[in-house]
């Protein structure tokens, strides 16, 4: 039997819980008012090609360690993008300490490391810790840049 890991969302819109799954097409809407959910989720060496790098929705990955202080520090700065940007982007997590193939695909220098993917290839990449509104605006510029390129 074929069971599909999900997480629980709350929608910011309406307050209602909503189980997501962490691999799918497109992205999340809430069961009650329709409204895009943010698409946070954990992914490891061995689902992390189900879990992003087949995703049709641009992927943040956040590649981060237990023991880094600026990678507790960015992690609600990302969450908050993830909110802002809900039906734009997925927010992928991998804690590369548990996940050296990752680390390694990714050459991971400096944690945390962020990337912003497109269908599995890097097209932004940053290191270091940053505010809530500088991530966003890294994250939308990756995302122009991608959507003028497959345009033009």
């Amino acid at each position: 039997m074929n069971t599909i890991r999900t997480t629980t969302v709350t929608c910011p819109n309406c307050g209602r819980g909503n189980r997501v799954p962490v691999a799918a097409e497109g992205s999340p809407r809430c069961g009650h008012c329709r409204q895009p959910l943010p698409w946070i989720v954990d992914a490891g060496d061995y689902d992390f090609l189900d879990i992003a790098d087949n995703a049709t929705t641009p992927v943040v990955v956040d590649l981060w360690a237990t023991w880094c202080g600026p990678c507790r520090a960015v992690s609600p700065a990302l969450e908050q993008v993830a909110r802002d940007l809900a039906g734009r982007i997925k927010l992928v997590k991998v804690d590369i300490d548990r996940n050296p193939l990752l680390s390694r695909r990714f050459e991971v220098q400096a944690v945390p490391t962020l990337l912003v993917l497109d269908r599995g290839e890097p097209i932004a990449r940053q290191a270091g810790a940053a505010p809530t509104h500088t991530l966003r605006s890294w994250i939308e510029h990756a995302m122009a840049a991608r959507d003028t390129s497959a345009g033009g």
